[in-house]
């Protein structure tokens, strides 16, 4: 094997070790504590707002796997430059391997929830890759001018490998095997809790069902790693601006008067057509009387929702008291809120896009002010508040999809939180619009299933849908992106029939 294979290799081994080890000391403390966990949240928050975009729009709910894959290429490429290099300038890797623990440190300290003992990781990793290095390389005749060398033991290269992957393993395994439920198993819901829908609704094959199964509703966030809080020790804060703070256990707000709703939520990050967008019956504790009890002051027109983790949600104060359904969410579908989707509490305000309503893994309602307070997105140039906009979809057929001859069913869903779908309309190849059937509908709050029977000639043709309001407002055909404040347009697709 060459001497610069077997170097990078090395390199190679003692990243891996540096990583390998770090994630498992991160298990003992907190899993954010993770070297590469730390850094990959410290490049999510710094990373320019249309790579952001960019990447919600490209890879959807996978962006985060996107992320850390890119982050582990990086890594191994910079270890196997390091391993070469110190061939002929040793000094070289241990001072690279200093450097990157003191990058996962400071990376895990800069974190919002982070203690002073989250850069222990870090430490551990960088003295774990430190053993490697001085296990694998050894003194080398001196190089012609670079001053004396190093070369790597083969036989201790695989022992090294083999260590490392076990200790990687181990990582994987432990990760999985000691991640704590929080108490979620334990939680028995107060009535109301159910799941059936309590009207009529489209079964056709390829719609989407009224209510969307929590495995399958969209989850976008800026969580590396889903927080695990314990119901035991969870708190709810409700404090600033008020004149009667509170702080709430969670038996406290499942004790409260509880409301269930079926509520649509939308990612503000969702293109024309898109599936950023789900349907489902929560069970949660109505904001007004939590904000009632706490007494805001005059003028706290914003509160801002704080989650675990350390994310920022701003909502106006109004929306929250206006009398339509915003809720502290815990239960979804007739369970308890799943981890990803905000276990134990979770914020929802119909009408707002996701980024400035629906605050997952809630910790803390803060009265503010909008002049004075920037939450997350807002910060990184989206609207401060952002109402959703009318939009429909066709879930079947799907684009470029053939299709026999004769009636066919079109269908989908259309939805305009606070303000409900009265009518949807979809059109052959720029022909007149036609009326659909739509499902009964109990609120204004959630999407309408739509269905139309086609009798559908051979040829390629072009589908296209819009939805009408009960205020008559029409989906408009002019198209937006989806920044600042969510996209518009109508959804249309291709197909062939033979």
């Amino acid at each position: 094997m060459r001497p610069k294979i077997c170097g990078g290799l090395a390199g190679v081994a003692c990243g891996g070790a540096a990583v390998a080890v770090g994630h498992l000391a991160a298990m003992a403390f907190a899993r954010e504590a993770s070297p590469v966990l730390a850094v990959a949240a410290v490049v999510v928050d710094a990373t320019p707002e249309p790579v952001k975009h960019f990447a919600i729009e490209t890879f959807g709910i996978y962006d985060k796997v996107v992320l850390l894959a890119g982050i582990a290429v990086i890594l191994a490429g910079l270890s196997i430059l390091v391993g070469i290099l110190a061939l002929t300038h040793p000094v070289a890797g241990p001072a690279a391997l200093l450097a990157m623990g003191v990058v996962g440190a400071a990376a895990a300290l800069s974190r919002p929830a982070s203690e002073p003992w989250w850069a222990l990781p870090s430490v551990a990793g960088t003295a774990a890759a430190m053993f490697v290095f001085i296990y694998l390389y050894r003194p080398a005749a001196p190089v012609s001018e670079g001053g004396p060398g190093t070369t790597v033991d083969r036989r201790k290269l695989l022992i090294a490998g083999a260590g490392v992957g076990a200790a990687g393993v181990a990582g994987g395994l432990l990760s999985t095997a000691f991640t704590p439920d929080g108490g979620r198993p334990q939680v028995r819901l107060p009535d109301p809790a159910s799941t059936a829908a309590d009207h009529k609704t489209f079964t056709d094959p390829g719609i989407a069902p009224f209510h969307t199964p929590n495995a399958d509703f969209y989850r976008v966030d800026t969580a590396l790693t889903v927080p695990r809080l314990d119901i035991a020790d969870y708190r709810l804060r409700i404090g600033g601006r008020v004149d009667n703070p509170l702080e709430f256990e969670y038996r406290d707000l499942l004790d409260m008067r509880l409301i269930e709703r079926d509520l649509t939520l939308t990612c503000v990050s969702n293109q024309v057509g898109g599936t950023l967008v789900g349907n489902a019956r929560w069970l949660g504790v109505p904001l007004e009387d939590l904000l009632a009890l706490a007494r805001p002051h005059e003028g706290a027109d914003q509160v801002v929702g704080h989650s675990a983790d350390g994310w920022t949600c701003g909502t106006p104060t109004s929306v929250c008291i206006d009398g339509r359904d915003a809720i502290l969410a815990v239960a979804m579908n007739g369970e308890p809120l799943p981890y990803e989707h905000g276990f134990p509490v979770r914020m929802i305000v119909p009408g707002l896009y996701g980024y400035c309503s629906a605050t997952k893994w809630l910790v803390e309602l803060e009265l503010s002010t909008f002049e004075d307070f920037d939450a997350y997105w807002v910060r990184r140039g989206w609207a401060p508040t952002a109402p959703v906009k009318v939009s429909s979809r066709i879930d079947t057929p799907k684009p470029l999809a053939e299709l026999s001859a004769g009636t066919r069913t079109v269908a989908g869903v259309a939805w305009a939180q606070q303000r409900g779908i009265r009518g949807v309309r979809v059109r052959v190849d720029d022909g007149p619009w036609t009326a659909t059937e739509l499902a009964p509908v109990m609120g204004t709050d959630t999407w309408r299933q739509w269905r139309w029977q086609w009798d559908a000639t051979p040829g390629r043709h072009r589908l296209e849908v819009l939805a009408v309001t009960h205020d008559d407002e029409t989906q408009t055909a002019e198209r937006k992106d989806t920044f600042p404040d969510g996209s518009t347009g109508r959804h249309s697709l291709v197909v062939t029939v033979r």
